[in-house]
């Protein structure tokens, strides 16, 4: 099959561990994924990064007939990963999905790579996520953690980082959108590297969405298609705030100013304070998460 004659690729992470098993949600992705793969020249790419034996290879042939399946028995991060998995990939456009999700638009991937192909100056797009009964939406992207951004959320002024929900309501450009469902042009990627490793997990598509950027692309947010986002399976939520925090720290390492830097420390360590000391009385199960972030970031 000659390279341009694909469309989209899709990668889709698999992480499951002798303690942590992810086929079946896999599965749920997958099969929601069929109808809306009719339309499109596609390829799947299925990296089952799993230390057990699952069937999930058998799985996903079942679904997807075009698929991929690479296996790799060793741990590696999810940005590592993805990396593996783009290396493969011989579409247009490259989705990077995550595998906790399910479509709900059997047109959704015909109709995007469509809107794409008009809107030449933008290189990501990305749905509404919406949580589990479809009833509300879920926050997706935002701007960029600039250091007057991170002071007001940490202090409880606003949360222009991550927005308030109804900023995702409508269609909008906006600097970075969410990882679990991220559609870039793949001569994008060609051009200035995919992930970058040092994150692990968290806040990477943030940093991939700065280098894009910075080099004159836009992103745009697209509420008109949706997807079930059911978010939090593979690190859990104590895991990744602590996570985001961290890597707010390296992006503004590789980014910012080096003297902003301490200011972010000053301003992470005291936001988990003051959130130690409103969430105690209502929360409490909160403050150990902090409490261990205070320590760890």
């Amino acid at each position: 099959m000659q390279k341009r004659q694909i469309d989209l690729s899709v990668i889709i992470i698999n992480l499951s561990t002798d303690k942590y098993h992810t086929k079946k949600q896999l599965e749920i992705a997958l099969k929601s994924m069929v109808p809306a793969l009719q339309k499109v020249k596609y390829e799947v790419i299925v990296v089952d990064n799993s230390t057990i034996d699952d069937g999930t290879h058998e799985m996903s042939s079942r679904y997807i007939k075009n698929l991929v399946y690479l296996k790799r028995n060793s741990v590696f991060s999810f940005c590592n990963n993805n990396n593996y998995g783009l290396r493969q990939t011989n579409g247009r456009y490259v989705l990077f999905l995550n595998n906790d999700i399910k479509l709900l638009d059997d047109k959704i991937f015909e109709e995007m790579v469509e809107w794409m192909d008009i809107n030449q100056q933008v290189a990501v797009t990305s749905p509404a996520l919406l949580n589990n009964g479809q009833q509300t939406i879920q926050a997706s992207g935002g701007s960029f953690p600039t250091l007057l951004r991170v002071i007001a959320w940490m202090t409880f002024l606003n949360n222009s980082y991550h927005h308030k929900l109804s900023y995702y309501n409508n269609e909008h450009s906006q600097d970075w959108v969410t990882g679990a469902f991220y559609l870039v042009r793949k001569d994008i990627l060609d051009k200035i590297g995919a992930f970058d490793e040092d994150y692990e997990a968290y806040v990477e598509e943030v940093d991939l969405s700065y280098r894009i950027k910075s080099i004159g692309h836009e992103i745009v947010y697209l509420p008109r298609w949706q997807i079930i986002h059911f978010g939090g399976q593979s690190y859990g939520n104590n895991n990744s705030l602590i996570l985001e925090l961290k890597n707010i720290k390296l992006f503004y390492k590789k980014h910012y100013p080096a003297w902003q830097l301490p200011i972010l420390n000053f301003v992470i360590k005291l936001g988990c304070i003051l959130r130690i000391i409103v969430f105690g009385v209502f929360k409490p199960n909160l403050v150990n998460i902090y409490a261990k972030a205070i320590k760890s970031v």
